[in-house]
């Protein structure tokens, strides 16, 4: 099954949307800020990340871009699972490189419908 990274500094988030991914059959991979999400992304090319936005050091936003530029994680698609929900939040996540955008709380089946959409399932 796909391996899903999800980048939070929410341990409640990390747990909920943790619980989700395994509950459906995937395998989860944690990181709890941008930093060592883009480490562990880089080390154990998962299959796609949700990432947050608001995170000490490195943000959700130029975390997504170092992925979405970096030839060596370019390919993992990146969704955006933050709290920020203005139109200019999604416009400039879209334009770091996130395939989607969705907003906390974010639904279970909304979760796992945009997962196998950016993953070709």
């Amino acid at each position: 099954m796909a391996r899903i990274l999800v980048v939070d500094d929410s341990p409640t988030e990390l747990y909920k949307l943790s619980g989700m991914l395994e509950k459906n059959g995937f395998e989860v991979l944690k990181a709890e800020n941008g930093a060592d999400g883009v480490a562990l992304a880089r080390q154990e090319k998962p299959d796609a990340v949700l990432m947050d936005i608001v995170m000490p050091g490195l943000n959700g936003f130029q975390a997504t871009r170092q992925l979405t530029k970096d030839p060596e994680t370019a390919h993992i698609p990146v969704i955006i699972v933050t709290t920020k929900d203005q139109e200019t939040d999604r416009v400039w996540g879209k334009r770091q490189g996130a395939k989607d955008y969705l907003t906390k709380p974010v639904e279970e089946t909304t979760l796992i419908k945009t997962l196998k959409t950016v993953l070709g399932n």
